[in-house]
């Protein structure tokens, strides 16, 4: 059942309209602008009602706010009033109002409006998710050929994104790091993270495919696909600029072999220096490498890879983030059965995140 909010300073009017509308809708009642938005914060109705004169913030000034947050902006807002002048008509629609309803209410037209408006939300979001579905498909792919080039099957950057979608999640249920994930951050930094090695499109062959020990020169060749792919995600970037998460992978593929004493590269960046995305993206991209066969060694189990994580705290890894992958590694073990089927044998150069004696 959609989800209403009506918006009113009289007691009789907000009564009416839930009378009118509760057979058809869940209805939750506002006596002001400002208690309307912490309802839209806390329940994020599917459409808003909203009265043009309230003491206080009045319904301009409280459409204003609600297009202003990101949580809010995209709610279908309908004024509902009895000032039928023109010009309140056209201010109400360019504020955002998506509808004008006269009072009084006729149910019958209320209804209708409501229904066509939703309707053309529902269909909005489909085709939204349709495009992004396929954008993400394409793009993924194109990342995936990164580990194609390693003789890998090309799913660790889809294993990789679902480990930073995980551990994500638990830190915001949490409480950690809400500013960074909050907003739509969290799902720019999922959908970057699969890019974090695409600069190696741009190594040789010879040194990603090389079963030897690299010499200290190959190796600093190996590093520079940091810069790589940071470039090349810039230039895609600007010419896709409605694209924010590409800014984001552009980000991640530059920092996520940065470590949090200082030690990575290609910068040398310490602490919170460190985007948030890299150090999020470090532990999750570790983590599947080390259940991942090695030319140097079979895949570790979770317990032996949750070990590696764990002692990286502080010098390879933030250490608040540790402490939420470390209590919840049960999920991350679950999560990997989940996903083991997808990994198969290969040999394959060490990750740079790898953080074992052959970086």
């Amino acid at each position: 059942m959609k989800r209403l909010l009506i918006v009113d300073d009289n007691v009789v009017n907000l009564k009416q309209a839930q009378v009118l509308l509760s057979d058809r809708y869940a209805v939750t009642l506002a006596k002001s602008g400002e208690a309307a938005l912490s309802i839209c914060v806390e329940q994020r109705p599917d459409a808003v009602l909203l009265d043009v004169e309230m003491p206080g913030m009045n319904g301009f000034e409280t459409i204003q706010k609600l297009k202003q947050n990101p949580e809010s902006s995209n709610v279908p807002v309908f004024f509902i009033t009895a000032d039928n002048s023109t010009e309140t008509k056209i201010r109400a629609l360019e504020s955002g109002a998506v509808d004008f309803v006269a009072k009084p209410i006729n149910k019958e037209i209320l209804l209708h409006r409501l229904s066509l408006h939703l309707d053309l939300v529902d269909y909005q979001t489909s085709l939204k998710n349709a495009v992004r579905e396929l954008e993400d498909n394409v793009v993924t792919s194109f990342a995936e050929l990164v580990d194609c080039k390693k003789d890998n099957t090309g799913k660790h950057v889809l294993r990789t994104r679902k480990y930073v979608k995980l551990l994500a999640d638990e830190l915001l249920a949490r409480g950690k790091f809400t500013e960074e994930l909050a907003g739509g951050k969290l799902d720019m930094i999922v959908r970057g993270s699969p890019f974090h090695d695409i600069g190696k499109l741009g190594v040789s062959d010879v040194l990603l495919l090389k079963l030897d020990p690299l010499t200290e020169n190959e190796y600093a060749e190996i590093k520079k696909h940091t810069i790589i792919g940071a470039n090349l995600l810039k230039t895609i970037y600007e010419r896709a600029p409605t694209q924010h998460y590409l800014d984001y992978a552009r980000v991640i593929a530059e920092g996520h072999h940065e470590r949090y004493d200082g030690g990575g590269y290609p910068r040398g960046l310490s602490g919170d220096e460190i985007p948030f995305c890299c150090r999020l993206t470090s532990v999750a991209n570790v983590y599947d490498a080390c259940l991942t066969d090695r030319v140097y060694r079979k895949a570790l189990n979770h317990e032996e890879a949750c070990r590696v994580i764990i002692e990286g705290r502080g010098t390879f890894f933030d250490p608040e983030l540790i402490c939420v992958f470390e209590a919840v590694s049960d999920k991350f073990a679950a999560l990997g059965a989940e996903l083991s089927s997808d990994i198969t044998e290969g040999k394959v150069q060490p990750d740079g995140a790898n953080i074992s004696s052959r970086r």
